[in-house]
């Protein structure tokens, strides 16, 4: 029996007194589990602490570089003058005010354009004829230089709060419904016969299949319509206007306050981020409640 135990099997001696746990570099033929969640944190903290170290570079290097002369500080300021004016139209000035008007005018003309333009892009569904009817003058709409209407829609509207939302609103209807319309030219038709073949109505058939297939381009317009939307408000706040970062900012080119003006190109980028981080956030939940994924 021990001869048969010899010639069947190689015997292995374990070493007594050691660490006889392999160590895990040399476990060879064993699967190897990544963590994904792990490796997921770890590449958001790292791309977290670039952007905040690449940010504090450019404002130490800017403050540097004009206190030592090799930027006129006279056109491009500092940042802790910027900071300084930033404080003193808060406290003295009418800046909040003028960060709640220009935000307001942008996310009502964004919501209002993205709402109608998609709802208008998912009609075309109903009726092809309808949709090669509207499709060239889409086209056309989108082509044209609507910034260049902002005088007209400000002489027709006014210079008061609802002329900047309308300019807003024109900036992003024509995205949204051409997104839209994308979504539903995608539609597989072979999903819509099943349908079909299964006793589903034409409205059923619109809310489970087309109006989920042509979510993801209009989710993806979303981004691109809040910066056209804060673009739009602010051009009309250039042309007319009672208030606005805008119009503060055409004030301080207009009296040489070069501090202030970059006050106003200072909020505007930390207005126009936030405004970005809330689209993120509501693509994700968007995302979630149609079973997407989003990158």
């Amino acid at each position: 029996m021990e001869n048969v135990q010899k010639k069947g099997y190689v015997i292995h001696k374990l070493e007594t007194g050691g660490n006889t746990a392999l160590k895990p570099e040399k476990r060879q033929g064993e699967p190897f589990i990544q963590d994904e969640e792990g490796t997921a944190r770890r590449t958001r903290r790292i791309i977290g602490t670039g952007r905040l170290t690449v940010a504090l570079l450019v404002v130490l290097c800017w403050e540097l570089f004009t206190r030592t002369g090799w930027l006129d500080s006279y056109y491009w300021s500092s940042p802790v003058r910027i900071l300084s004016t930033t404080w003193t139209q808060i406290t003295e000035g009418t800046l909040l005010q003028d960060i709640a008007y220009t935000s307001g005018s942008t996310i009502f003309g964004f919501i209002g354009g993205t709402v109608l333009g998609s709802l208008l892009g998912l009609s075309f569904w109903w009726s092809r004829k309808f949709a090669g009817i509207s499709e060239p003058f889409l086209i056309l709409l989108n082509a044209m230089p609507k910034l260049a209407l902002a005088p007209i829609l400000v002489i027709l509207l006014g210079i008061g709060f609802f002329s900047k939302v309308a300019l807003a609103f024109a900036m992003t209807v024509v995205v949204a419904a051409l997104s839209a319309h994308s979504g539903v030219q995608s539609v597989d038709k072979e999903m819509e016969k099943l349908m079909y073949s299964l006793g589903a109505k034409r409205h059923q058939v619109f809310t489970k299949v087309v109006i989920p297939w042509a979510m993801p381009w209009m989710i993806s317009s979303l981004r691109i319509n809040i910066a056209l939307s804060l673009a739009g408000a602010i051009v009309g706040e250039f042309i007319a206007s009672s208030h606005g970062i805008g119009r503060m900012v055409i004030y301080a080119g207009t009296i040489l306050d070069i501090n202030l003006v970059w006050v106003g190109v200072a909020v505007l980028s930390a207005l126009s981020m936030v405004m970005y981080m809330g689209v993120v956030l509501l693509e994700k939940w968007l995302s979630r409640g149609y079973g997407m994924k989003k990158a």
